[in-house]
């Protein structure tokens, strides 16, 4: 897989790692990041996810859906092993459930939250408002 992705597209806005269980949202995430210039990894386990976040590929925001495989705190505990592996790594959490005070409590520092079901200009103001990831503002 040799070769920088910035060589083959020009410039990559950012490397966005996709965590979504359900295969449908991650696709149309994945499409739709890659269609706005960004590199996109993905993965469908936190196991998946881990294995990419201790890997040698450069990540700059994770995008997480909060329940994982059944686990209603899978990605606020992916969110933490990504961060204390990356320091500097971002952190979109996503979910369709309720999202508790104690939940928000266990967030990450550099983290925003994004509702489901969102809309792909949703996914794109809270990249760009809080991450400063896109180009809507041009």
């Amino acid at each position: 897989m040799g070769g920088h992705w910035s060589q083959v597209r020009g410039k990559v806005m950012a490397v966005i790692l996709i965590v979504e269980d359900e295969e449908q949202v991650r696709v149309l995430a994945d499409s739709f990041l890659q269609a706005e210039g960004n590199k996109t990894l993905s993965a469908a386990t936190i196991e998946q996810a881990l294995a990419l976040i201790e890997g040698e590929e450069p990540i700059d925001l994770l995008f997480v859906d909060l329940k994982i495989q059944d686990d209603l705190e899978g990605g606020l505990k992916l969110g933490k092993k990504a961060v204390e592996a990356r320091p500097k790594l971002k952190v979109l959490y996503t979910s369709g459930q309720a999202v508790t005070d104690g939940m928000t409590a266990l967030f990450v520092e550099k983290s925003a939250f994004l509702p489901k079901p969102y809309t792909v200009d949703q996914l794109a103001t809270t990249l760009l408002a809080r991450f400063s990831i896109g180009s809507r503002s041009k």
